[in-house]
């Protein structure tokens, strides 16, 4: 029986040193070097909190907000850093393709790992900012890292799909900064899903549907609040079948993005 390509000792050996230089390479000639990994999201939920928490007051009806919205936000920056890293990994890595002949995903997969990285250590921060903030503990916490897993093999199908495309159009990746910027406020993160339910209720359910939207709702109600509304109790009350769409979706874009990766990848090192 033909043994997987991962599981050969030479590849985990390599996707671990790379893992381990991209990290590196990251933070190389910052002052505050891996202190970034966790300021990064911190800062980005204080001016999200200040704006829209305390200016706007959102969120005023959801029990713990601001651990809320920094789950949120922690959610976002892993997604974005995970689908950005890995949509360039293979033209950054250019020259090590040309001189070296090796399971090209093994690339794509140590970029999107400095983000699970970073990932880990912002959920502790997380946790120890909810039992401050007066959060009770429960067993539901330890399904947490089922739906972050379900997040990562959405990023890594992506980033194996426009990852592959962008060798031959570097377009992807000013493309990619758009679709960004669009997405974000097409998932509730800075505003709860109930804001867009009491004006447009199919809205709402069509947001939900989104396995981005879905992942972050559900590690709220997870880890914060069980009155978070997520796509198992919201969606598809006269279909169940429904609730079910954002997994659906990420197991197509996840095996659609490796399919044709590992397709295109045998031409990587003449097209970059």
């Amino acid at each position: 029986m033909a043994i997987p390509n991962f599981l050969y000792k030479g590849n985990r050996v390599l996707l671990k040193e790379l893992t381990k230089t991209d990290f590196k390479l990251r933070y190389q000639g910052s002052v505050l070097g891996y202190l970034w990994a966790l300021l990064r999201p911190l800062m980005m939920f204080a001016i999200l909190y200040i704006v829209f928490g305390k200016l706007l007051r959102f969120g005023s009806d959801i029990p713990h907000y601001p651990v809320y919205l920094l789950t949120g936000t922690t959610l976002w920056s892993f997604f974005t850093e995970c689908t950005n890293q890995g949509i360039q990994a293979i033209v950054v890595r250019g020259e090590l393709i040309r001189k070296i002949c090796f399971p090209k995903y093994i690339i794509v997969v140590s970029a999107t790992l400095t983000a699970i990285i970073n990932l880990l250590i912002n959920l502790v921060v997380i946790i120890v900012f909810a039992l401050i903030n007066g959060v009770t503990p429960s067993w539901t916490w330890l399904i947490v890292p089922f739906v972050v897993c379900e997040l990562y093999a959405l990023s890594l199908g992506i980033s194996f799909l426009l990852g592959a495309i962008n060798v031959k159009y570097r377009d992807i990746t000013s493309i990619w900064d758009v679709c960004i910027q669009a997405l974000f406020y097409a998932v509730p993160i800075i505003y709860p899903i109930t804001m867009i339910a009491s004006t447009n209720l199919t809205a709402a359910k069509i947001i939900l549907l989104n396995p981005i939207a879905q992942c972050i709702q559900d590690i709220r109600y997870l880890l914060i609040t069980s009155e978070t509304v997520t796509t198992w109790n919201f969606v598809g009350t006269e279909n169940p079948v429904w609730k079910f769409i954002p997994l659906i979706i990420v197991i197509i874009i996840l095996t659609w993005g490796s399919w044709y990766f590992r397709k295109k990848s045998k031409k990587f090192a003449e097209e970059i």
